[in-house]
């Protein structure tokens, strides 16, 4: 069985490292996995035993999600627009899924709208049509108009056959962030959370007590990375801290070493074995994406989450003020920042237990194919 996941991240990398984590799971269970990717390349993310395809690739001017630039920095055309329809639809021509997942679409990426039916109309009319599934995190940006609720219902009903929702209704049920319609609620599938393994924390020693920083794979945490390091110039918390800076802001944030002493500060890029780093740390300090909050409740580690709040986004500060009520996590917004507020709130995590998540919740990826799998061949009886 071959299983096609299609997504594309604007802005930081988590929705690609979610697709892959999935894709991964699948080929574990011997399907045959591709992500077909339309952001910008992401090196720090491996597929794993997936086949990672990629096209032209697509990002954000910022926060304006309406507005997309090309690799080269122009705003996005028809022609580009084209390209990317074309190189997708042959893709779903030449692979022949018998399950095709859309990461998000439609409770989002509504700038790519015709990308994607383009792709699900094609989907339909096959001689054997897959099963379309969408996959959503636990937590949406809500509709910004009131024609959005009907657009996204009409195109479930339309071209999709379910809803992967990667959160436990336990503890992020999906209405929390988006209006449901009882047409929509029959359609979800709760699958626990999508997270990797668990790293082997004994591979060494290397960042060991230390505060890790990190603030996801886009160009929105330099704001962090620049008050952390004041903060350790500051030397107020007797630890060594580490910056893990996607590799297009290193240069961005190089200044910032001359502000510590090297054996308090390292700044480096980030790197794939971030998630063994991050085990063995004091504390996390970042965004509150759903990959990094996975990450740090998976690993118990003590984190203050700075959420991301531009372009009137809401799904970080959402999760943030969920998860701050859990012993050992923090929530400080940016506009609070300053390296005297986050040593203080690092003082009130530092050494405190973080209850972990459940294993079985966190085998998201794992139920996700066990699901796919049995709508399948419910489909063939």
């Amino acid at each position: 069985m071959r299983v096609m996941i299609v997504v594309t991240h604007l802005l930081g990398s988590g929705h690609l490292a979610r697709a892959l984590a999935l894709a991964d799971a699948f080929a574990r269970a011997g399907w045959a996995a591709d992500v077909v990717s339309g952001g910008r390349p992401a090196p720090h993310l491996a597929p794993g035993r997936a086949t990672l395809h990629q096209l032209p690739p697509l990002a954000s001017a910022g926060t304006d999600f309406r507005t997309l630039l090309t690799a080269d920095g122009r705003v996005a055309g028809p022609d580009d627009h084209a390209e990317r329809r074309e190189r997708l639809t042959d893709l779903l021509s030449a692979l022949r899924p018998d399950a095709l997942i859309t990461e998000l679409f439609p409770f989002g990426r509504r700038t790519l709208a015709g990308e994607f039916d383009a792709l699900l109309e094609q989907a339909r009319a096959m001689p054997r049509p897959p099963l379309v599934l969408s996959s959503v995190r636990d937590i949406l940006a809500p509709p910004s108009r009131p024609g959005r609720l009907p657009e996204t219902e009409e195109r479930l009903r339309r071209f999709y056959d379910g809803v992967l929702v990667h959160s436990d209704p336990a503890v992020i049920p999906l209405e929390d962030s988006w209006p449901l319609t009882p047409p929509m609620r029959k359609m979800l599938l709760y699958t626990g959370f999508v997270a990797p393994s668990r790293p082997n924390l004994a591979d060494g020693d290397e960042g060991r007590d230390e505060i890790l920083v990190t603030a996801g794979g886009g160009p929105v945490g330099r704001v962090i990375f620049e008050t952390a390091a004041r903060c350790a110039r500051a030397g107020v918390l007797p630890y060594r801290w580490r910056l893990l800076v996607p590799p297009d802001e290193v240069e961005a944030v190089g200044h910032l070493r001359a502000l510590a002493p090297a054996q308090r500060l390292t700044i480096e890029p980030l790197r794939p074995d971030f998630r063994s780093l991050l085990g063995r740390a004091a504390a996390s300090v970042g965004r509150c994406g759903y990959n990094t909050a996975l990450d740090c409740l998976a690993l118990g580690v003590p984190s203050v989450f700075c959420p991301f709040e531009d372009g009137n986004e809401t799904e970080q500060i959402t999760r943030a003020r969920i998860l701050a009520r859990r012993p050992g996590i923090a929530m400080l917004r940016e506009a609070d920042l300053s390296p005297d507020r986050l040593a203080a709130a690092l003082s009130g995590v530092l050494g405190v237990a973080v209850p972990r998540l459940n294993p079985a919740v966190l085998a998201g990826a794992a139920r996700s194919v066990e699901i796919v799998t049995a709508m399948l061949g419910e489909r063939r009886i």
